[in-house]
Parts: structure tokens; C-alpha cells; sequence
């Protein structure tokens, strides 16, 4: 959210400015972190133009590398000052491509194009950083914008880059206007902005909700903010004002001419059971303003959603054949309220009066609001035949409660649906004072003694609808690697998410170098799952290159010559490595943590640059080389002893020596392996003869050595009476002297295979499909916890990486399942478009269950529902699958739009969340086979 200050100085070289660039530097870190320091409803932030933000900062210093130098501390004297190339001066801020073209005004009202991503598009500057940013650099526009906070409940803020965008019709001349204001503004302040925009009086001005162009309810001039009346971006309000006593400029029914009427007062409001109510008491806070026709006996209509809600549906009418209007980017919401409001169970609970149930008292509920919300969201759906529902006050309560979900950006639908089911559950819990209770071991108890009692101590506090019919038990069971220790417990679950098993796999080649020196590096090209992990790669890897019991393999990755980043965490993803990065492993004693590692970097004669300059300059070359030191204190000796070790299979061999021939073939890369006879085996190295070593060992050996840091950008020379302090890393740089040239072949370190080079285009394969049940059986297998995740044992005292196994118990009525197809990282997103092949009406799980207490119960379960997700994560699109029970029919259910859809359709690569129900023979037997679907076109 705010401009980072990490990074590395740069020298000025002759700036005529009046701060060099590292005090331009040191000003905006102190300026930011006192703003950070300071954090506040209120304050003011500017949007700036990363693309100029970049320049600003590689002119200071920064982005170039991702290692910063500590300028304040370092191990080594500058012995050679060396100087890096500066970056210009960036010209001005230049923010007009990011206001949308035509966009009049300054300031907060000038518009923003609306898909802008921070830190690729802007960043966002605290007020005082732009003002010296901009005092230096002039330009503009100036785009200032609030902090708000996002919850009264918790401590969070963020800058309101997109505020509301309102737009407001005048009644009188029906002319329209565009209002930009916060959605933390309040009624009084958007009437008085009007007021003072058009020049009116306030006392005369009514202000009506106006979405969709259908006249709702009118915004009461309060301290209520835009968001709890439910107003949202592009939303239409209507400006009525007073032309007369009692009457009010309006227009008709066309809203198109004008209209003076006489004022009607609301006299209806609804009731949790349904049924009207014409008295004037409080409600539950859901107010909608109705009026009655000329006669009694007419339904009662919405002004806001214009369709009978209380009317009688036809005999041939069938309910639940409603969609859902999209706000703007809602469609994951759509979609998961269409599966929930599908769910059999929940349309017989909410349809009925379950106001008894509602728990207000619940501090980890939402006050029964959200329940209520809900409950009459429901109702619409079920009793609107098939005209399509906003539900704008559902999303105005759900942004109140859950303010990831406020706005209007895309989020993910099973999100959603883990806090509804989550929120439905605490707004409806039975239990009004939750007991203490205090948790026990099973010990000595059998399984299903001790599940049972962790059952009934959840209920004891957890008991409510979605309890009785979206929650199981299973079974974790944690194992210490150490002392074996077992723990067993059982746990609800809501849901189920299972990963995806990929089939997608791809070919990585590693350059495999010898801690020992025994040996010249050689590339291995392996295949692993395009998904994996950098643990799957090695276990691939260790196998292809016969990696001994008492060795292991340090993955890192190369770059320029030097050591980018060492791959040291099993658990990281490969698609992180792309095609194009070269990836070495040093095959290593497996008692070498103890140790001190040395990397060896190479400093070379540029040939290229002498032939053009007339000199020689140095650069650095070749591949770095790793292994690991003695204990204890060391000496220049140490150290050199360990870089000729290294080197010696690199030694220059006499030109009739037999291996000549084979070192200096090509035919295989430049990294290829030293091997006499044809007949030996993959595994089988020879390395350089023992006599010929041995005479040149006698020659002096001695090298340029230096210390460098992590840059390799200072260096200081080792001394043959230096003593070197042990610690966990030693970085060294070797001189290449036109000696070491004579003597070793550099190009077995040179030209590094890429991870994977492409050759022709080849056509593409369609993916095989996955079962849903391998999703399941990857998600239940045994697998040690992560390095975040780690287990406390009770036994060792310690934490530990303990192997965690999952069993199913208990199975719920309603049993969701959510298909693991995103992913997410600090470097990527990514989707997973695997068919995953799920059984529609005969999911048979009894072989999962390893529970005898629910043998009574069917383990088969029926499809009811799909949540789809289509594209992919940049600008993907929700859209659901139902079932009606009555009729037997699935329907697609696409935001506004509901059609039907033939069973045969509804198993697609894009299927995201599956709602399943136990089946019920008795049940299953009496369903009818279903009836001739009508075609896609049929109109509704």
C-alpha cells in the first residue's frame, strides 16, 4: 500500500540537483515511515504512476538486484571502489493514462479507469511523500485519496482508491449528473453535496434509491454511510424536489415527463414468517416500502424489486426459478447463494418461521441480521416465479459483516460460501450460552468412544441448522517422527477441499555438480508433475544421478554467474522456475549442516573486451562451485585446499592422454561426464587419473583468492596468516590468471544447460481426466506437515514436522465438496483446468468411511448442484448448476439469466464447488424419470 524503502545506494556522479539521490531517498523513507506509524480514518494518499515510481527508484538506487546492501555493516574493506552504472533522472509524473479519457474536474473527481492494479498500474503515496515528490519533479495530476476503515470491529484500513460513483437524475428536467463519493459518506453529506452542486436548498430536496432505474426507498438524511443504505458504484439516484406544499417534482411511470403527486406514507413492512403486517412497530431492520393497491385484496408489490411478492404462485408455476441480478462483478456470489438456496434442507427451514432460532446474543454472529438477510433473500427466489432478484440489501449486510467481500471486485465463491455457512451457523445457534469444556485425550478409549463424546461436546456448543446438515467429523491422526508418538483427534469439517492430482508433467534439467571434486558436472533432464514440488524434483533427481544413502543435493538457482537463491525449502513450487532459469545441484555430504559452506565464484579475462580496448577487464564467469569445510578455525590453506579440490577435474590433460578425447566432447554439452569404458554403467564415474594428479598436485597450486560479499561486488585478498572464524557461509572469488587458464578448462563450468529449451511447436495434448475419487484419496493420504505447520509433541517437548493422515468419520446430510483448482503465492496465481470426472448419482464414499457408528446411514450420495468457475484468474466468471427436485430438471443458472440444462452438460472441466445429498432409497425409488427438457431457447 505505501512505497517500500528497501534497497541498495547508488553514487551520484555530478547531480546538479539539490539532494543527491540517496537523500532524495533517506527524506521519502522517513516521510513514509512516519505516515505508516500513524494510520488513520482520514488520511490522504496519491495515486502515482508506477511506471515513473520504477525510474524514481532505480534513479535512487533501488531495483536493481533483489540482495540490498547493508550499508552499515559488512565483514570486509573496500579495497576497490566500484562504481555501478547510474540510472537518469526521471522527467515528470506523468498519472494521465490512468484517469479515463475525458474525465473533467481535479482531484477526487477526476475518474479512474476501473481496472487499475496497485503496485502494477500505481502505488499509493502518503500525502507528505507526494507533496516532496511532487515539489521536485512537478507533473500531475494530483489524484488525492482516503484512508477509510474497513471495519468498526477491527483495526483495518484501506485507501478508498475507487470511491461511489452515483448517478443522480433530476426530476425536474430529467437531465443526470455523475456523483463521485465515499461509500463511508453519510446520507446528510451526499444531500449536501447535491445541494451545494445543483445550488438548492436542503429543506426542500428528497433523494430516492433508484437502481435499475425502479424507485426504491428514499435515503433519509442521517449519519447513516452510503454503504449501510445499500448504494453501490454506477448505482442511479433519483433527485425529486419541492415545487409546491406537499407536492414534489416526479416522474411518471415512463420517467419521462413531470409529475406533481401528493405524498404517500409507507404502511407496510414484512415479518420473518412471511405474511404482511400493516403495523408501525419496529422491525428486524429489513424495511421495504410497499403501499397497497385500491383494493384490499391486492398483493402486496415492491417498489424496489417491482414483482408480487406475496401472490400466489400458479399451479404450473414452479419456484426456485429466479436469478440473480450482477451488481457489477457479483457473479461469485450469485452463484454460491443459487447452490445454497437449492439445498433442500435450508429452502424447508427458511420458508417456515425460524425466528425462534435466531441468536442475537452471539458475539460471534452478526446479530441474527445476516440469517435474516438470507432467510428473505430465500423467500424471494422461491416465491418470485421466474423474474430475476437484486439482492442489493443481502450484499449491503454481507459487505457490513464481511468486509473482504465490500465493493465490487471479483472473489472466489467458496469463499463466500465458508462464511455464510459459518455466519447462517453462529446467527442460528440454539445454544445461547456456550459451555466451557475442557478437552480430554482419548486415553485408552476406543475410537468411536471417544469421537462420539468429541461429537456431542461440539454440539454442546454448536447447534444449529447447518450443524444438523453441512457438518462431519473425521479423524487426524499425528504421528511424531522422533519417538513415535501417536495423537488422535476428531474434528467437524464443513466442507471438504481436495486437491487436484496433476496430470500435466514437464522436463527440467539440473546440472549436477560434485561437492567432493570427484568427478565433472553433468546435466540430468528429468519429468515431474508440472505442479510439484522442489521436493518431488529431487527425489526425480536423486534417483536419475544414484545419489548415495550418505549424500544429499543442494538445489539453487544461477544466475549471471553467481548463485541467485538457494532452493532449500522442499515444500516450494516449480512453476516458480520458469523455462528459462538455469538450475544446478551439489551433491553433498549429509553431515554437512555442521559445517562451514564455501561458494567459490570466478573472475575472468573479458577476451572480448581486450580485443576492442586493447586491455583486459575482469567479469565474472563460469558456474560457482560449493562444498563444505572442516570444522573449527581455518586458514588461507584450508580454503585453498578445498578450491583445488574442486578444480581437479577440471585439469588440462596431456594431449595422447586416453581421456582427452572423451573430456573434449562435445557431443553431449559442455557439462559431460568423465567415463572411460563404454560398458560401465549410468552410475559409474571415473574421474581424472590418480598419477597424473598426483604430479601435478606437486606443482605450486596456489590461487588469487579474495573474500566478496554477497554481491561479489567488494572483495579483499586472503592472506597466507589470515584465521577464518567459522560461521554457516564463506563466499571466495577466484582470479583466473592466464596460469589457471593453461592449467584447468574453464568450459566445463561455462554455458549451463536451461531449464528446458524449446524445440518445435508440438499440438497440444488434451489433459487426461482425473476422478473425483483420486481427489479424495490425495487428500486423505498420509504426508508430513509443512515447516509453518509444525506439531507439538508432548512427548520430545519440541515441535515437530509430524506426519499428519486424515480419515473420513462422520458424513453430513449435505456434503460440499470444493476442488482445490487455485492457487496462490507470493510470486503467482494459478488455475487448474483438469477435468476432474465426479459421479452424479451414485457418489458411493463407504470405503473412505473407517466409522461402524454410522453403518445405519447411506454413504451414496446425489448431485444437486455445481458452482462453476470459467476463464481464468485475471477475468473469470461464476455461474451455477441446480437441480429442482420437483420435475426432476437441471437448470443453469447464469446471474440473471436461468435456463434449462440437459444432466448429460453438467460434467465440465469447469466445475468448481459440487453440493451433494445423502440418498434416501426410499426417496430415490419414488422419483419419477424426468420429463422432456425444453430447448435452450425457450424464454422465461
Amino acid at each position: 500500500m505505501t512505497i517500500p524503502g528497501s534497497g541498495f545506494l547508488m553514487e551520484d556522479e555530478g547531480s546538479c540537483l539539490p539532494y543527491t539521490p540517496e537523500e532524495e531517498k533517506q527524506i521519502i523513507k522517513d516521510l513514509t515511515k512516519i505516515a505508516e506509524s500513524n494510520l488513520k480514518e482520514g488520511n490522504i494518499y496519491y495515486i502515482l504512476c508506477n511506471k515513473w515510481f520504477l525510474e524514481w527508484k532505480k534513479y535512487i538506487g533501488e531495483g536493481i538486484g533483489n540482495v540490498p546492501i547493508d550499508d552499515d555493516s559488512t565483514d570486509f574493506q573496500h579495497s576497490d571502489k566500484v562504481k555501478l552504472m547510474k540510472a537518469p533522472r526521471p522527467g515528470l509524473i506523468d498519472n494521465s493514462h490512468l484517469i479515463v479519457n475525458g474525465s473533467e474536474g481535479e482531484g477526487h473527481d477526476l475518474e479512474l479507469i476501473p481496472t487499475l492494479m496497485e503496485e502494477y498500474d500505481y502505488v499509493l503515496a502518503p500525502q507528505e511523500v507526494w507533496k516532496k515528490l511532487h515539489y521536485w519533479y512537478k507533473g500531475g495530476p494530483a489524484l488525492p485519496r482516503r484512508m477509510i476503515q474497513q471495519s468498526s470491529q477491527i483495526r483495518s484500513f484501506s485507501v478508498e482508491v475507487y470511491p461511489l460513483r452515483l448517478q443522480l437524475t433530476d426530476a425536474r428536467d430529467n437531465k443526470q449528473f455523475v456523483i463521485h463519493i465515499s461509500k463511508k459518506a453519510s446520507v446528510s453529506e451526499l444531500y449536501h453535496k447535491i445541494c451545494e452542486m445543483l445550488q438548492l436548498e436542503e429543506e426542500k430536496v428528497q433523494i430516492w434509491d433508484y437502481f435499475n432505474k425502479i424507485k426504491g426507498a428514499m435515503l433519509t438524511v442521517s449519519s447513516q454511510s452510503l454503504v449501510e443504505v445499500n448504494l453501490s458504484t454506477d448505482q442511479d439516484i433519483l433527485l425529486e424536489l419541492q415545487v409546491d406544499d406537499g407536492y414534489w417534482s416526479r416522474l411518471d411511470s415512463t420517467g419521462n415527463e413531470l409529475a406533481l403527486v401528493p405524498i404517500e406514507p409507507s404502511r407496510s413492512s414484512l415479518t420473518i414468517a412471511g405474511g404482511p403486517t400493516l403495523s408501525n412497530s419496529d422491525t428486524t431492520g429489513y424495511v421495504y416500502n410497499f403501499y397497497d393497491g385500491n383494493n384490499s385484496g391486492s398483493p402486496v408489490k415492491t417498489a424496489e424489486h417491482g414483482f408480487d411478492y406475496l401472490s400466489t404462485k400458479a399451479k404450473d408455476d414452479v419456484g426456485g426459478l429466479a436469478g440473480l441480478q450482477n451488481l457489477g462483478n457479483t457473479c461469485f456470489m450469485n452463484s454460491a447463494i443459487q447452490c445454497l438456496v437449492h439445498t433442500p434442507p435450508l429452502v424447508e427451514y427458511f420458508l417456515q418461521d425460524y425466528s425462534d432460532e435466531i441468536n442475537k446474543q452471539n458475539p460471534l454472529g452478526m446479530h441474527g441480521e445476516l440469517a435474516i438477510a438470507f432467510g428473505d433473500l430465500l423467500r424471494k427466489l422461491w416465491s418470485s416465479g421466474r423474474v430475476s432478484i437484486a439482492p442489493r440489501v443481502f450484499k449491503g449486510k454481507l459487505a457490513r459483516f464481511a468486509p473482504q467481500f465490500s465493493g465490487y471486485n471479483q472473489h472466489d465463491s467458496q469463499e463466500l460460501l465458508a462464511f455464510l455457512l459459518d455466519g447462517l451457523h453462529e446467527d442460528l445457534n440454539r445454544v445461547k450460552l456456550k459451555p466451557y469444556i475442557e478437552l480430554k485425550d482419548a486415553n485408552g478409549r476406543s475410537g468411536e468412544e471417544f469421537a462420539n463424546e468429541c461429537w456431542e461436546n461440539h454440539k454442546a456448543r454448536n447447534d444449529s441448522v447447518i450443524v444438523d446438515v453441512c457438518q462431519g467429523q473425521y479423524k487426524s491422526t499425528l504421528i511424531c517422527p522422533d519417538c513415535s508418538k501417536v495423537s488422535v483427534t476428531f474434528d467437524p469439517f464443513m466442507y471438504l477441499s481436495l486437491p487436484l492430482p496433476s496430470t500435466v508433467t514437464r522436463e527440467i534439467t539440473v546440472t549436477v555438480f560434485y561437492g567432493d571434486g570427484t568427478a565433472l558436472p553433468m546435466p540430468f533432464t528429468v519429468t515431474v508433475l508440472k505442479d510439484g514440488s522442489c521436493k518431488d524434483l529431487l527425489e526425480v533427481l536423486s534417483a536419475e544421478c544414484c545419489l548415495r544413502s550418505d549424500e544429499t543435493l543442494l538445489l539453487a538457482e544461477v544466475h549471471a554467474h553467481s548463485i541467485y537463491r538457494y532452493l532449500e525449502n522442499p515444500s516450494e513450487e516449480l512453476f516458480k522456475i520458469k523455462n528459462a532459469d538455469y538450475l544446478v545441484a551439489y551433491r553433498l555430504s549429509k553431515n554437512h549442516e555442521v559445517s562451514t559452506k564455501l561458494e567459490i565464484v570466478h573472475h575472468s579475462k573479458d577476451k572480448f573486451a581486450s580485443e576492442i580496448f586493447g586491455s583486459y577487464s575482469k567479469e565474472n564467469a563460469g558456474t560457482p562451485l560449493v562444498t563444505y569445510l572442516k570444522d573449527g578455525p581455518l586458514t588461507r590453506a584450508d580454503v585453498q585446499n578445498a578450491v583445488q579440490m574442486m578444480l581437479t577435474p577440471l585439469l588440462k590433460l596431456k594431449p595422447d592422454h586416453p581421456l582427452k578425447q572423451v573430456l573434449s566432447s562435445k557431443d553431449n554439452g559442455p557439462a559431460s561426464r568423465v567415463n572411460i569404458d563404454p560398458l560401465i554403467g549410468d552410475c559409474d564415474t571415473q574421474s581424472v587419473d590418480e598419477m597424473e594428479l598426483d604430479e601435478m598436485s606437486n606443482e605450486d597450486m596456489s590461487f588469487q583468492l579474495f573474500f566478496t560479499d554477497g554481491r561479489g561486488l567488494v572483495f579483499n585478498s586472503i592472506e597466507n596468516d589470515t584465521i577464518i572464524r567459522p560461521g554457516k557461509s564463506l563466499k571466495v572469488l577466484l582470479d583466473w590468471s592466464d596460469r589457471e587458464h593453461d592449467l584447468y578448462d574453464l568450459i566445463y563450468l561455462k554455458d549451463l544447460p536451461v531449464v528446458h529449451k524449446s524445440g518445435f511447436p508440438i499440438k497440444k495434448i488434451r489433459q487426461e481426466a482425473i476422478s473425483l475419487f483420486s481427489c479424495l484419496e490425495a487428500f486423505l493420504k498420509e504426508e508430513p506437515l509443512g515447516p509453518d505447520d509444525m506439531w507439538y509433541c508432548p512427548n520430545c517437548k519440541e515441535h515437530r514436522q509430524a506426519m499428519k493422515k486424515l480419515d473420513l468419520w462422520r458424513l453430513p446430510e449435505i456434503l460440499v465438496v470444493h476442488l482445490k483448482r487455485f492457487s496462490y503465492s507470493r510470486y503467482m496465481k494459478n488455475k487448474l483446468d483438469t477435468f476432474v470426472n465426479f459421479p452424479i448419482s451414485n457418489l458411493d464414499l463407504s470405503k473412505y468411511v473407517t466409522s461402524n457408528a454410522g453403518a445405519a446411514e447411506s454413504h451414496v450420495y446425489k448431485l444437486y448442484a455445481i458452482s462453476n468457475h470459467y476463464g481464468g484468474l485475471g477475468g473469470g466468471h461464476y455461474s451455477a448448476y441446480a437441480k429442482l427436485l420437483e420435475g426432476n430438471r437441471w437448470y443453469d443458472f447464469d446471474d440473471s439469466f436461468v435456463t434449462p440444462v440437459s444432466e448429460d452438460d453438467i460434467q465440465t472441466s469447469q466445475a468448481y464447488v459440487l453440493f451433494y445429498r445423502r440418498s434416501q432409497i426410499e426417496q430415490d425409488e419414488a422419483v419419477d424419470e424426468p420429463s422432456q427438457i425444453p430447448s435452450a431457447s425457450t424464454s422465461w
